[in-house]
């Protein structure tokens, strides 16, 4: 892959750098450094065009500049159906993951938009989802957390990649086809999430929903939360704001409680290294309360 030269990195602008097809995935983190670094390039790229598998992947993405900020992708609702990343929902989720820190990445699946290809039917735009977290890691390899989230159709995607991806700590599904597509490879699921749907959703009833999350909560260490929004269909017209709130608690409360088991997990470290450092310490206090050996052969009285 041919990486862009850059000879002149304080001249960069976010506009000039994303019109230029020679900016490749490569080339990307250089870039990032190079912005933050000149103080003449915002973090906030709102166009971006990125290597997918049967061409490019257009996409919006939001940079932060701590090297370990988490990282979230979104993905939209069927692309057949009138679904994109400009999706009211997925700019929603989009935007609430931003809120909280995240580098966020929304994007096109194959045939819509910008992005070339054509529907596949799930293993294409699987496959376009996989190449748009690689490009994600790329960008923020030091990220702490990875969480994924999809919309309708996306929710679908978003699980497969789950069960391919284990760096992936947690994922919100909102409005799961769950009465229209198999799920049944989540076995076991292998991160904890949140489901949502709304109450009066006529593509995707609560009891098909809240059926596939009972089955996900049988797993030992896995807790799926469901939550309802009231009134809401499966577009979220004007349930929006509900839909924030209940994400957004819900990050929180993540985020908080693995804040909480980092620091358990430093603590137990720290133990770890007094007890081996009281080890050593006895080890040579026993080493040097001990007689010298009498070297083999000397005789300890003489004839």
């Amino acid at each position: 892959m041919r990486t862009a030269a850059i000879s002149q990195p304080l001249q960069l602008t976010p506009c000039s750098v994303l019109r230029s097809p020679s900016i490749t995935l490569a080339s990307w983190g250089e870039l990032l450094w190079v912005c933050a670094t000149s103080g003449k390039c915002e973090t906030h790229m709102p166009e971006l065009i990125i290597n997918g598998p049967v061409g490019r992947l257009e996409a919006r993405y939001n940079h932060e500049t701590a090297s370990d900020s988490p990282i979230a992708l979104i993905l939209h609702p069927h692309p057949q159906l009138g679904g994109t990343m400009n999706n009211q929902v997925v700019y929603t989720l989009y935007h609430t993951f931003l809120e909280r820190g995240f580098s966020v990445l929304r994007f096109n699946f194959r045939g819509v938009g910008r992005s070339q290809g054509y529907y596949d039917n799930g293993p294409g735009e699987l496959s376009d989802a996989a190449s748009a977290l690689d490009w994600l890691q790329v960008v923020k390899p030091d990220a702490k957390y990875c969480w994924i989230a999809g919309v309708s159709f996306g929710t679908w995607i978003a699980m497969q990649l789950l069960m391919r991806r284990p760096e992936i700590d947690g994922f919100i599904c909102v409005a799961p086809l769950s009465n229209l597509y198999d799920f049944s490879f989540l076995a076991p699921c292998p991160a904890s999430g949140l489901m949502i749907n709304g109450d009066k959703d006529r593509v995707v009833p609560t009891s098909s929903v809240a059926e596939l999350t009972a089955k996900l909560k049988t797993q030992r260490g896995i807790k799926i939360d469901h939550e309802v929004i009231p009134g809401a269909n499966h577009f979220f017209e004007d349930k929006l704001d509900e839909l924030q709130t209940v994400v957004g608690s819900y990050l929180d409360m993540r985020l908080a409680q693995a804040a909480m088991d980092q620091e358990k997990n430093k603590e137990k470290e720290a133990e770890r290294d007094r007890q081996r450092e009281l080890e050593r310490q006895r080890e040579k206090a026993e080493q040097a309360e001990a007689p010298p050996a009498t070297p083999e052969g000397e005789s300890g009285a003489e004839e």
